[in-house]
């Protein structure tokens, strides 16, 4: 098999790569000069991608990867696979701005080639395939979509750092607008992937699925965080409270936390809700979501005149990323409280911190702390690594009270003196009830 990946970000380049890994000859393709030259030195162009830079050693070294910039050429080439994975880009309330997958789109129609399967695996709004991208390809193509082409939505199902583990641990989902392209698609992905390879019968299915998984995952968290809410006023400690729910194999309740940022979860129920305006779950569930940073500020009490420093702006631990993160609408509720807020992020450096908008922190006293993101690094602190603080939230867990006693750290959903508070006995506490995020 012959394939074009299109954007080599951090799901193209995985799957480009697995590809590769398993014979086939790959093109990818970015209009980044930067990730095309690193990728072709095999030279993983971000970090932290487990497996990523022995894959591009060895699949480049042997000339079964490369990486250009003209996507049209590429598939000029003849490909029996093409696979486009362009962000799709959304405003604060996620909505699509279509420019970059319509361009992308443009681009494989101008090269595209008699007897080719192209496959969208960028998430999009139920019936995109079918209304929008198939059209522009037999457009600019001039060919006869389902003849002489084919098109399949085949959502991508990876978490970042273990993309290429990922394509071989979950069923690969294919919808197409036709039988035979449906089946044609689930071939050439049969031909390299490990994992089963389902076809759903219809590229509309194959989407609703992936709207499904994602959607889900923030209505669960969402509970989670009710749960922890009510906890906290009963004095409860709520994760022994869903360890003891999930003991049973019905229940699969998620865990609570300081905010559900990233590319997906926070996006995805907006595309459902885009084609379903009646649906009344994940509209509420992204309410609940969107509060619980300002939930995180309540835990502080009044912060008015301090200085409070976010610990971690990325939306979650070991990820360079800040999509959706809790740590802006963290930073925007402290401010509006009379805080100065300050950051800190191992992955950033404090020029990147104020191209972000936030301050960066110079290591100086603070007043309190709010952990956003559970990066490794934080498992490990005391209260010597924040000289000055007298109260500090732990957004996400992943503190140990005990290093910094006497210092209050207060955790969502978790009173002080909760039976997971090492060495601290049980002491059910009463807050008031959170304030409306403002």
């Amino acid at each position: 098999m012959r394939a074009v990946v299109v954007a080599l970000g951090k799901v193209g380049l995985p799957l480009a790569a697995r590809i590769a890994l398993a014979g086939h000859e790959v093109v990818g393709c970015d209009v980044d000069p930067r990730v095309v030259d690193a990728v072709n030195a095999a030279e993983p162009p971000f970090p932290n991608e487990a497996g990523l830079a022995e894959a591009l050693q060895q699949t480049v070294g042997d000339g079964r990867l490369r990486a250009v910039r003209d996507t049209a050429a590429a598939v000029a080439e003849g490909a029996d696979l093409v696979v486009a994975v362009p962000p799709l880009v959304v405003d604060a309330a996620a909505r699509p701005d279509w420019a970059i997958l319509d361009a992308v789109v443009d681009d494989i129609g101008r090269g595209l080639r008699g007897n080719t399967t192209v496959s969208i695996e960028t998430t999009v709004p139920v019936g995109t395939t079918r209304s929008r991208v198939a059209p522009a390809l037999a457009a600019r193509s001039g060919l006869a979509p389902e003849e002489e082409f084919h098109t399949i939505f085949s959502p991508e199902r990876v978490l970042s750092g273990r993309a290429i583990a990922d394509l071989d641990a979950y069923p690969k989902l294919v919808g197409g607008l036709s039988a035979t392209g449906e089946a044609r698609g689930i071939e050439l992905y049969a031909s390299f992937l490990d994992a089963e390879v389902r076809g759903l019968g219809s590229a509309e299915a194959a989407e609703l699925s992936k709207l499904a998984e994602t959607t889900y995952r923030d209505i669960n968290i969402a509970f989670a965080n009710e749960l922890a809410r009510y906890a906290d006023r009963l004095g409860i400690d709520v994760l022994s409270v869903i360890d003891a729910a999930n003991s049973q194999p019905y229940s699969h309740v998620h865990r609570p936390g300081i905010a559900v940022g990233g590319h997906c979860i926070p996006v995805y129920p907006r595309f459902l809700l885009a084609g379903d305006a009646d649906a009344r779950l994940p509209r509420a569930a992204r309410e609940i979501n969107e509060q619980m940073p300002a939930y995180a500020a309540d835990l502080l009490g009044d912060v008015a005149g301090r200085t409070v420093l976010i610990l971690g702006v990325a939306y979650r631990g070991g990820v360079k990323e800040t999509a959706f993160s809790g740590a802006f609408p963290l930073r925007d509720t402290l401010t509006a409280r009379g805080a100065t807020v300050v950051a800190a992020d191992p992955l950033y450096t404090a020029e990147e911190l104020g191209a972000l908008g936030f301050a960066a922190w110079d290591g100086g006293a603070i007043d309190a702390a709010v952990v956003q993101a559970d990066h490794g690094e934080y498992e490990t602190l005391t209260s010597a690594d924040l000289p000055g603080v007298t109260v500090i939230v732990d957004g996400r867990g992943i503190l140990d009270a005990a290093r910094f006693a006497p210092v209050p750290v207060r955790r969502i959903g978790r009173p002080e003196g909760s039976a997971q508070d090492p060495g601290s006995p049980i002491a059910p506490t009463t807050r008031s009830p959170a304030r409306p995020s403002p």
